[in-house]
């Protein structure tokens, strides 16, 4: 189960541990993530350890489709439904019939939209553009995904609360990689070994202070990038031994002088001020930083955070209050 899935951290394993959860369930799952960290590879995943997974899993990025044309991809269309549809065709949902549907980047999905995929995914039932309202039955599973904080914008208008919460019955939190830096050894090693094959170069050795710069870095681009600025070195390489060249003003990596506990506890007195020093529930700091309470607890002991020093609004203003 989830092999494809590279990292041992505390926050990762709590990812394993969810989608081992989810998957054999059939209902709904929301991925909440920044870009690049890996939220189609823990949709396949889910896909891929339950009881659909003989049949399609089917992606679709809503971002990366003009508008106009996102009806026709979702739900098929007819011939002669618009300028340019000389043949019926079948939409995303009717190819992922039986299987799993993953809707990438789900907060870009036009509002106009949004009630026709809610009522697809209610009556489990699709139409084609120019069908007439001829209905064809579909049993899909959806598995969304998001960098967006579709709750923000729910309140502000711009997403469906109805589409909302018919998608958020099972959310996932997925870390960034300034979160699990202790994976980043695994995920070098990984990239390294494909890269090295792909491009015909051999690696025999990856420099412990290669490592160490990599795990200074604050990847903005997450998993992503990382991937990325291994397979440049890669590509660079003229001996045996992985070296980090100029990787130029693309790269927006941030090296630090700090030591990985200042970055640490920077991150984490970030994380609580941002939630007034909440750190229990689904959205309080050890949710945000994809840990445990109790771990969250024993880290804030170790880098000397106290728990409610400057954290919390004054009473009256914020009704959960449950450090």
């Amino acid at each position: 189960m989830a092999g494809s899935l590279i990292g041992k951290s505390a926050a990762f394993r709590e990812v394993i541990e969810a989608i081992a959860m989810v998957a054999p369930v059939d209902s709904a799952v929301l991925l909440v993530g920044e870009t690049g960290t890996g939220k189609e590879l823990i949709a396949r995943a889910i896909h891929d350890s339950g009881p659909r997974r003989r049949h399609p899993f089917v992606a679709v990025n809503c971002a990366a489709i003009p508008a106009g044309l996102l009806e026709s991809e979702l739900f098929g269309h007819e011939r002669g439904a618009f300028t340019g549809a000389i043949t019926q065709t079948v939409g995303r949902f009717q190819a992922a019939d039986h299987g799993t549907l993953f809707l990438d980047e789900v907060g870009d999905l036009p509002l106009e939209l949004q009630p026709k995929l809610l009522r697809a995914l209610q009556e489990r039932q699709v139409e084609r553009l120019g069908s007439s309202g001829r209905a064809t039955s579909v049993d899909v599973r959806v598995i969304a995904a998001t960098n967006q904080d579709l709750e923000s914008m729910v309140q502000q208008r711009a997403f469906r609360p109805d589409l909302y919460y018919r998608l958020n019955v099972l959310p996932i939190r997925v870390p960034p990689l300034r979160e699990r830096v202790e994976d980043i050894p695994l995920l070098i090693a990984h990239f390294v070994s494909r890269f090295e094959e792909r491009h015909g170069k051999r690696v025999e050795q990856v420099p412990s202070e290669v490592i160490a710069a990599l795990q200074g870095c604050l990847w903005p681009g997450n998993v992503r990038e990382l991937q990325n600025v291994v397979e440049r070195a890669v590509v660079a390489m003229t001996g045996p031994v992985l070296r980090l060249p100029e990787l130029g003003r693309r790269v927006k990596m941030t090296p630090s002088s700090r030591t990985l506990a200042q970055v640490e506890r920077d991150h984490i007195v970030a994380t609580l001020q941002a939630t007034n020093g909440v750190l229990g529930g689904w959205d309080g700091a050890a949710a945000r930083l994809g840990l445990s309470r109790t771990t969250l607890i024993s880290r804030m002991q170790r880098l000397g955070i106290s728990a409610g020093n400057g954290f919390r609004k004054p009473a009256g203003q914020n009704p959960r209050d449950d450090i």
